[in-house]
């Protein structure tokens, strides 16, 4: 399995208007992994920049750390090096001592077209009814005439792929898409996508939270 080739990214999750943004399009568990639950991992990732990048695994870390799992950030040990070759790359992991390495990337923003249709009152209607009886209302209301009326919005659907490794095996041991509704910034983003992340892997045992 090579880890080079699998490489990458962030961004993208999180709370807008108090509901969650991301959400799992599909995942996948090695039940064959004999454990024990990942205790330090190694977290890698890119973005649109170095800088962004980053900031993502370090907001991961953060998260992680505060789960009560240790983390390093891919940066900190130059994993984020493009001239890095893949057996240095994999020196680079195994020497953090961490039993697991998560890469996140993204596979895609599609900018996507929303066409609803509301009825709604069409204005004045004159029926048979008697003038001001209950069946046509008050006089000059409406009389339950409604029209529909299309509205057309767009919106951007970010596709994430999010892989973690053992290391000593340099298996897969588990693997999720998850796709975020209107993606802001990786700073913006990355909390809840690491929330959503971790919250898996805890409830799979893989990794061990406090």
């Amino acid at each position: 399995m090579k880890f080079r080739s699998t490489m990458a990214l962030v961004a993208l999750a999180a709370l807008v208007s108090g509901c969650q943004n991301t959400s799992i399009r599909s995942a996948w568990f090695d039940s064959d992994f004999p454990g024990p639950p990942m205790r330090k991992l190694v977290v890698s990732g890119t973005a649109g920049s170095a800088a962004e990048a980053r900031v993502f695994e370090d907001i991961f870390v953060g998260k992680l750390r505060a789960a009560g799992v240790d983390a390093v950030a891919g940066h900190s040990v130059r994993l984020d090096d493009p001239s890095l070759s893949e057996a240095s790359f994999v020196a680079a992991v195994v020497g953090t001592g961490a039993q697991g390495l998560l890469l996140v990337r993204v596979l895609g923003v599609d900018t996507r077209t929303r066409v609803t249709t509301t009825m709604v009152p069409g204005g004045m209607g004159w029926g048979p009814s008697p003038w001001g009886s209950p069946r046509s209302g008050a006089w000059g209301s409406p009389t339950g005439t409604r029209v529909p009326v299309q509205q057309v919005s767009q919106y951007d659907l970010a596709t994430v792929e999010t892989k973690l490794f053992d290391v000593p095996t340099k298996n897969l041991v588990w693997a999720a898409t998850t796709s975020t509704f209107n993606p802001r910034s990786v700073a913006q983003e990355s909390p809840g996508f690491a929330d959503l992340i971790i919250g898996q892997l805890s409830e799979r045992g893989v990794i061990a939270v406090k």
